[in-house]
């Protein structure tokens, strides 16, 4: 095969070098070389070392390929060869440059005034390849057009902000496969408490190699330079930054009932992210929105039967979003989330704001979820050594009818306190202990919850007796490799130690959580795969005082399911260049009430106190419901600056009662759904 190669070129340093003060990545051949000589001597190794190892993809030699492919790579502050980009529609080539640079040898890493620094280059291949690579001399002036990767990683650096920034990325399960594969390569991590900080993944995560690729810096006109590359405003100094996004959710559906000829969602909102300094963030979300959804979410919205769905005091309730106002057919829910974040120091970070948080290595979590409506929260996290705490102060809210003041019609107000800390035992084992407790009253959270450090349930006794719901946890995670993990959670809201033999006891109430997560699965890139189950007993989460139930806004803030349930749950998650996609199945049971008289142990906004029995208590008791669901989504991605995507849904649900009625009605639905979205949360209707 005829051969020919180009050189090895730097063409973009890290940073701006000076003559007198720098020096390039250091080959153990180039030690006793000349200053003047080692920068041609690392070219000519790095040359010699890569071709040495490089094999033409088959597919390269079998199509003739002809063209010269730049791939931009730089060697990190500890002399590691890493690829960044290659400019190449072939895969199987960006694979072999991977696989090559993973096999170069670790150097010297470049120094800056006798710092260690990162430098990038990159190395023009010329195909067909030439019979004699190392025989081509190395000149000074790079004579290729270099321009599109240039202006990528130009776009790249004044487009990502954030990615420095005590910002949270925004939760949603898809994207969070990629930080938690990350966390679990690197040796002693903590998965659990969610939202990651920007500043805290950023460490393990190589943001700007993973975003780069989408960048089209051939788009030029303004509106082109907005939907594919950047935010509709920036504004970035040298101690300070923002950004402003005015962005939609906007889609169009159908399912199959006969009450309605469409879905739609109709949001429109408003961004605003910022830094002043880098050790403070900031971040507002405005979202204004009309919607009618499946029929069965529109029913729990509506809420026509208080003994299906928990009673609110509006015209309706969107899961997970909030109280609605008619608008039509449908619903008009306006929500707000904002929030500040302040890292003093690398141990600690505080946020004050109004948004969700989630602790848990699941896809649900008994401990705290995001399944209900936004809340305000005052948040500490705590990192050193194998520890990282976890302390959350919740201002939750019941907004039900008989929960409003009589006065002023304000829904009354809870606090929830909790801990959550996460330990890692060795480099594969991490364990994690969970404390909460609910309390009420006009006077406001009691100071006691506010000590970081003290047991939660010794506070609730001392204030009085049933005063506040204490509930305790603990979580475990174990890593078999870097690709696969188990992890589980166990919730106890409360347990009768003297009949440990006789779990129908209503005081055995608590739920278990066991599951695994497979990345890079069957060893095919980016193929995400987990299992799950789920288990709570009756009354779980419930109170003798319904408002002290472990909810907010008429939802739980555990499970999405409340209690008196099992759940199996299984997901595939995929993504390749701008696509990616998902599909889940669900199998489980719930036990509803039967009427309003008496509690079954599946509503947690029920007094305990009209239980059904003390004893002889199981799962799913009561009105007894099967749920079978399907769940697939296909995106693809068009932003990667705010995440703006076009997606295509479809959903199947069916849902049999052991005793259908005529509010309680067996049924089966389906739902298409098309539209345009930034994604930035997770939405549940998987109930």
């Amino acid at each position: 095969m005829k051969k020919s190669i180009l050189v090895l070129l730097l063409i973009i340093p890290t940073l701006i070098f000076s003559q007198n003060s720098e020096r390039y990545p250091m080959f153990k051949e180039c030690e006793d070389v000349s200053a003047e000589e080692q920068e041609k001597c690392f070219y000519q190794q790095a040359n010699t070392y890569f071709f040495k190892e490089f094999k033409v993809p088959e597919v390269l030699e079998k199509e003739s390929f002809n063209k010269t492919v730049n791939v931009l790579f730089y060697v990190d502050e500890k002399g590691v060869f890493n690829s960044l980009l290659v400019n190449s529609p072939y895969k199987e080539l960006q694979t072999e440059v991977n696989r090559v640079f993973a096999k170069m040898p670790a150097v010297k890493a470049a120094t800056y005034n006798n710092h260690t620094v990162e430098m990038r280059f990159v190395l023009p291949i010329a195909f067909p390849l030439s019979e004699n690579p190392s025989g081509i001399k190395i000149n000074a002036e790079p004579k290729l057009d270099i321009n599109v990767v240039v202006a990528q990683q130009k776009l790249a650096d004044s487009t990502f902000l954030e990615h420095n920034s005590q910002l949270n990325i925004p939760f949603t399960h898809q994207s969070y496969v990629d930080y938690e594969y990350a966390l679990h390569k690197n040796k002693g991590t903590h998965t659990a408490s969610k939202p990651y900080i920007h500043n805290e993944i950023n460490k393990v995560y190589d943001f700007e190699k993973e975003k780069t690729p989408f960048l089209k810096p051939e788009k030029k006109s303004w509106f082109g330079r907005k939907l594919w590359n950047e935010h509709l405003l920036q504004v970035k100094k040298e101690d300070y930054w923002l950004t402003l996004d005015f962005l939609v959710d906007v889609q169009l559906g159908k399912d199959n009932s006969d009450s309605q000829k469409y879905t739609y969602n109709n949001t429109r909102f408003m961004k605003i992210d910022g830094g002043l300094g880098d050790k403070f963030s900031f971040s507002t979300t405005i979202y204004e929105s009309q919607g009618r959804f499946a029929e069965y979410v529109n029913l729990y919205a509506s809420n026509p039967d208080k003994e299906t769905f928990k009673p609110v005091s509006s015209e309706g309730l969107v899961p997970g979003r909030g109280k609605a106002k008619e608008f039509g057919t449908g619903y008009d829910y306006p929500v707000a989330e904002g929030y500040m974040s302040y890292t003093p120091n690398k141990f600690l970070n505080v946020q004050l704001g109004h948004g969700k948080n989630f602790i848990g290595d699941g896809y649900r979590s008994f401990l705290l979820s995001d399944v209900s409506s936004p809340a305000t929260y005052l948040k500490m996290d705590v990192s050193f050594w194998k520890f990282k705490y976890t302390n959350i102060w919740m201002w939750a809210q019941d907004v039900r009818e008989f929960a409003a003041n009589a006065n002023d019609r304000a829904h009354l107000r809870k606090y929830i306190a909790m801990h959550y800390l996460s330990i890692n035992v060795t480099d594969k084992f991490n364990l994690g202990f969970f404390e909460a407790a609910v309390s009420a009253g006009e006077n406001g959270i009691d100071m006691s919850f506010f000590n970081p450090l003290m047991f939660y349930r010794s506070v609730e006794f001392n204030r009085g007796e049933d005063v506040g719901n204490a509930l305790i946890g603990i979580t475990s995670k174990y890593k078999f490799s870097d690709k696969f993990m188990g992890y589980s959670q166990l919730l106890i809201d409360e347990f009768s130690f003297g009949n440990l033999t006789n779990l129908s006891d209503w005081r055995n109430k608590f739920g278990l959580q066991l599951g695994a997560k497979w990345f890079d699965a069957l060893n095919v890139k980016n193929l995400f795969l987990q299992g799950e189950f789920n288990y709570a007993r009756p009354y779980t989460f419930a109170h003798q005082n319904p408002v002290l139930n472990y909810g907010h806004y008429s939802q739980p803030i555990g499970h999405l399911w409340g209690a008196n349930f099992w759940e199996m749950i299984g997901i595939a998650r995929y993504k390749k260049d701008r696509w990616s996609g998902y599909g889940k199945l669900i199998l489980g049971k719930r036990g509803f009430d039967k009427d309003g008289t008496v509690s079954y142990g599946g509503n947690i906004y029920q007094s305990y106190d009209i239980r059904v029995s003390d004893t002889n208590n199981s799962i799913g008791q009561g009105n007894t419901a099967t749920i079978f669901m399907f769940d697939a989504q296909g995106n693809y991605l068009l932003n990667p600056s705010n995440k703006l995507s076009l997606f295509a849904g479809l959903s199947y649900r069916k849902f049999s009662p052991e005793t259908p009625t005529a509010t309680f009605k067996a049924d089966t639905n389906i739902w298409f759904t098309v539209g345009l979205r930034a994604d930035l949360f997770n939405w549940y209707f998987d109930f």
